[in-house]
């Protein structure tokens, strides 16, 4: 009789692990799948965006992925979807290198029943499911008017960055030079299709010499503002410069007074958010087809607060 019940007992545990093992495992099964393919993972901005993309698997309760191309180049990132596109994920968020280069690829996403998220750089094509990030344009035009503030109507500004075409930094320009014209500030240079620090000190230098009235510049990114800020440091003058992400070098400049103020979009919260919302595209939930992570003004009252947060997230 004891040897019978002690045998029902350990039948009655084993039967319960393989009950509680199912549950776990059902549960573990009903996690969303959501790989994110950024454009690269080798500067800070896109570790901040990383940051903020794993919190959000975390929080979500994701089964997620990060990918990115080595190099930053098309080819990698387009054979980078084709592994993704095998693995069957229940959404797919990227940020495109260039869209017209990598929609082929994303179309087939669409095709096998897969929803596409444009994450940072947007584009009209019709079959995405949304795309979280800053409105560029907006942006500039926010950098326009702070630069303007810290100028007086009939001064000189210049415009230096990428390629005017691009979503991204064309956006940002032509909505700070918006901007700025409606203050009252006058254009006198315009650098575009930089590609890489040699290209925008270059184009600083050149600004400086056939324009030396020039008392403010904005820049489509921060990396370029960075560059034109050192050349402007080495001929000896303090001329504002804004940047566009609030990295912790920009924001060091803003605390220590060498520049008064940029602008910053916000990486941490794009990459939280696209989660979220790839989390309810794959319930069969409705999102909004622009989801807006916002444009912060940067100056010395809030950089350090947040310097600190980013050194936080960025150890």
């Amino acid at each position: 009789m004891v040897k019978n019940r002690k045998l029902l007992f350990l039948v009655t545990i084993l039967f319960s692990a393989i009950i509680i093992g199912f549950i776990t495992k059902s549960f573990a099964d009903e996690k969303p799948k959501v790989v994110v393919v950024f454009k690269d993972l080798n500067s800070e901005y896109w570790e901040i965006l990383k940051a903020g993309t794993e919190k959000g698997f975390k929080d979500f309760g994701v089964d997620g992925k990060i990918m990115a191309p080595l190099e930053g180049t098309i080819k990698e990132q387009v054979a980078i979807l084709e592994t993704v596109l095998n693995e069957k994920p229940d959404v797919l968020v990227v940020s495109p290198i260039v869209p017209a280069e990598i929609i082929p690829t994303l179309e087939k996403f669409v095709n096998a029943d897969i929803p596409v998220m444009l994450l940072d750089t947007d584009d009209p094509w019709p079959q995405k499911t949304a795309y979280i990030g800053t409105d560029n344009f907006d942006l500039g035009k926010k950098a326009g008017e702070l630069l303007a503030s810290q100028l007086q109507p009939g001064d000189h500004a210049a415009l230096i960055g990428g390629d005017m075409s691009s979503p991204v930094s064309g956006d940002r320009l032509r909505g700070a030079k918006k901007s700025l014209e409606a203050a009252g500030i006058q254009i006198v240079a315009q650098m575009t299709e930089l590609n890489g620090s040699t290209q925008n000190r270059n184009a600083m230098e050149k600004i400086l010499k056939d324009h030396p009235t020039v008392e403010g510049v904005i820049a489509s990114n921060d990396t370029t503002a960075l560059d034109a800020l050192k050349v402007i440091k080495e001929h000896g003058r303090k001329i504002p410069v804004t940047g566009a992400d609030g990295i912790t070098e920009m924001l060091e400049l803003i605390v220590e007074g060498t520049i008064p103020g940029s602008v910053a979009q916000n990486p941490y919260d794009m990459g939280y958010l696209s989660v979220g919302a790839a989390v309810n595209v794959s319930k069969g939930e409705k999102v909004e087809k622009n989801i807006d992570s916002g444009v912060d003004i940067l100056i010395k009252e809030n950089a350090e607060e947040r310097r600190e947060f980013l050194n936080k997230i960025l150890k």
